[in-house]
């Protein structure tokens, strides 16, 4: 079974250039369309091995010489098809889709941070990202500076918190949950001018609107789970690299830039150029912790992936017109999102979205913590649950649930107040969508 590529032209400029969204569609099968039934689908591999032809085959592949499945733990064939497609949809060199987007993060520092070793986040960032850094990776020896990405001089607080043994700074595209912008491309610049790579979470606001890769970043993580899948229905994750970064010539990633033990002497740099970052995690870290994806959630994702652009496009346009409502009610103290001229990254949303994004967002309601808790009670068609990016529309109250393990401090930190209430924003009429949310706001 082959594949192939066509390249289809859905609606839309990308990022205001000009350009048009262009994906990469890979058809696995025969080079034309079945005739008796007209499918081109991708199919479902579910296997967990394959057969080699011969001992010196299953030789070859095991020490890398030779490109070809092994085990569905490392690779598999539908799973290809989606890790292609993100790495084109991305601008990326290579990808790696794993079980979920927080298996995206783990590898991607687990690749590059070790005991003794230090990382850099922003402080608006995924509750369960924030727990993982500030707690989780202590236990291994790697500590994390948290840096206020907010305000001005975000960039020169980004670099005082660099030290020599500085592996990483990450931060989200659009923050979760008050959606604050960076400026990747300033921050890129500072990175890369101490010999550190860029990690940036691109899930709010996906490759069909933003891609960091083509801003300077080097890698960037993804929850497929969320607009990818777009459904709500599976779990998946992704790394993407750019294939640029000088991982010899920055001095801070021996393992990537010397022969490597658990291969035998395999050097990523040199043996896997333009996809060093993904083959090393693919062949040391997923190999020995193993969460990989099914080869059925991959069939969703790429299902998903097809419609993309289309439900991005809704997502983006009801969130505008919940922005414009919410923004003039008596009963909202305040909307966080960027589209709003007194917003302080409204002049980043403007240069980094001229087709508008952040259809998750919050706002703080009147009322206090039991006012926000009374106003998502109330809902009626928006659904109470921990995901976001669904084609339905989705709310949650943060302090008491995703950022829960956070203290009152961290918290405060990270722009979450009791009164905050996440919206993620559907694709149902816009009609129908605001007579909810008004509905909830009369109880408040």
């Amino acid at each position: 079974m082959g594949f192939r590529e066509d390249r289809i032209v859905p609606q839309g400029p990308l990022n205001g250039d000009g350009r048009r969204f262009e994906t990469v569609m890979l058809h696995a099968g025969q080079e034309e369309p079945d005739a008796a039934t007209g499918a081109r689908a991708v199919p479902i591999y579910l296997t967990t091995s394959y057969v080699f032809s011969d001992c010196d085959d299953a030789a070859d592949r095991f020490a890398l010489r030779k490109e070809g499945n092994i085990y569905s733990r490392l690779t598999n064939t539908t799973t290809e098809a989606l890790e292609r497609r993100i790495a084109a949809l991305e601008s990326g060199t290579a990808a790696l889709v794993v079980a979920s987007g927080a298996a995206a993060i783990a590898y991607t520092v687990n690749n590059l941070a070790f005991s003794g070793d230090h990382i850099v986040s922003s402080t608006t960032i995924y509750g369960g990202t924030f727990n993982f850094f500030a707690h989780t990776i202590k236990s291994y020896g790697v500590d994390c500076t948290f840096v206020d990405p907010t305000g001005e001089d975000s960039v020169g607080r980004f670099e005082a918190a660099i030290r020599d043994n500085t592996r990483c700074v990450f931060v989200e595209t659009i923050g979760n949950p008050n959606a604050n912008l960076v400026d990747i491309d300033a921050l890129a610049d500072m990175c890369h001018r101490h010999g550190v790579p860029l990690v940036v979470d691109n899930t709010f606001a996906t490759p069909y609107l933003f891609r960091p890769l083509e801003h300077g970043a080097d890698i960037v993580v993804e929850s497929a789970t969320k607009f990818i899948g777009g459904h709500g229905a599976v779990l998946g994750g992704a790394i993407v690299e750019n294939g640029r970064f000088d991982w010899a010539g920055s001095g801070r990633f021996p393992h990537m830039s010397e022969p490597d033990p658990s291969y035998h002497g395999v050097c990523f740099c040199r043996d896997v150029p333009g996809a060093p970052f993904c083959a090393r995690v693919r062949s040391i870290v997923l190999r020995d912790m193993g969460a990989c994806i099914s080869p059925v959630n991959s069939f969703a994702l790429l299902q998903g992936l097809e419609t993309l652009s289309l439900r991005v496009e809704r997502h983006v346009y009801n969130a505008q017109r919940v922005v414009e409502f919410l923004s003039k009610h008596p009963k909202v103290e305040r909307v966080n999102h960027p589209m709003l001229p007194g917003h302080p990254d409204h002049a980043l949303y403007e240069r980094y979205f001229p087709n508008g994004a952040g259809s998750i967002f919050t706002f703080e309601t009147k009322g206090g913590r039991e006012g926000a808790k009374r106003f998502a009670d109330s809902m009626r068609m928006f659904s109470l649950l921990a995901n976001v990016a669904d084609m339905k529309s989705l709310v949650i109250h943060p302090a008491s649930t995703t950022h829960s393990q956070m203290s009152e401090e961290e918290l405060e930190a990270s722009g979450i107040r009791p009164s905050t209430v996440r919206l993620s924003i559907g694709c149902e009429h816009i009609d129908d969508i605001i007579a909810d949310l008004e509905q909830a706001l009369e109880r408040v």
